[in-house]
């Protein structure tokens, strides 16, 4: 009896709270604009957009024999490899001193380091990706690491350097940060925010405003109900009354 009472207070208690929240759906509606507004802004305003440029290297070279080129795993393994010999200190040196040479832009090795990326995905093809807040810079790094990596396979391995397959071109578009995600996150965490306070205020909130609220957490019957005046009414009430009387 207890058992099947506890979980009928349950369902009640659910469908009151599915309630409370449809109630209160403009604060709901309030909570997600207002979150996706601070994110938005955030994001525009106080980011920094960065932009990325990449090169592509075929890690074969033009000399390697047909018989190791129809072999799929000798690229995939020379890939790995040299997504290392990428990102050394003699490679990212020389990047240096390339870049200084062509524009006189001074470009540390420890700068690029926090530049570059390289993946190799599994295959033969090695991507050198520079990621700059300026468009022209990480486009610059991207095809002078690329050359210097190209350089060292070839001076590695005792064959041709490997094959550019696309060069680095200036992003026109920043790669982050992404506004339409962020501003998505901002709605959902605006909406959650509310959503837990009115739960919490629901769950905490243990008047008895009705009927049923005595007979449920008292299980007492309801003997009388007082209404609900408002003073202001009573007054006004009263006023028209005297009035009227004064006037008879």
């Amino acid at each position: 009896m207890n058992n099947s009472t506890n979980m009928q207070e349950d369902e009640i208690d659910l469908l009151e709270l599915l309630q409370n929240l449809l109630r209160n759906w403009w604060l709901l509606t309030i909570g997600a604009i207002v979150g996706g507004l601070i994110f938005f802004f955030a994001t525009t305003s106080l980011i920094t957009p960065m932009y990325e440029s990449s090169a592509t290297i075929y890690v074969l070279s033009k000399t390697t024999s047909i018989s190791a080129a129809l072999d799929m795993t000798t690229g995939e393994q020379l890939a790995e490899d040299f997504s290392v010999i990428a990102t050394s200190n003699p490679v990212l040196d020389g990047a240096s001193e390339q870049i200084e040479k062509d524009t006189g832009e001074r470009i540390t090795r420890d700068q690029m380091k926090d530049m570059v990326t390289v993946t190799d995905n599994a295959t033969r093809l090695l991507v050198i990706t520079a990621t700059s807040d300026d468009p022209e810079t990480a486009e610059i790094v991207a095809n002078a690491v690329a050359a210097q990596t190209s350089e060292k396979m070839a001076e590695i391995t005792k064959t041709d350097a490997p094959t550019t397959v696309e060069e680095a071109e200036a992003a026109k578009e920043p790669s982050s940060p992404n506004v339409t995600k962020n501003t998505c996150m901002g709605v959902a965490a605006g909406l959650g925010v509310v959503l837990v306070i009115l739960v919490l205020n629901f769950l905490m909130n243990d008047h008895i405003v009705s009927e049923e609220d005595v007979e449920r957490y008292l299980g007492l019957p309801t003997l009388a109900i007082f209404p609900d005046i408002d003073p202001h009414e009573t007054n006004n009430s009263n006023h028209k009354h005297k009035k009227g009387r004064a006037k008879s």
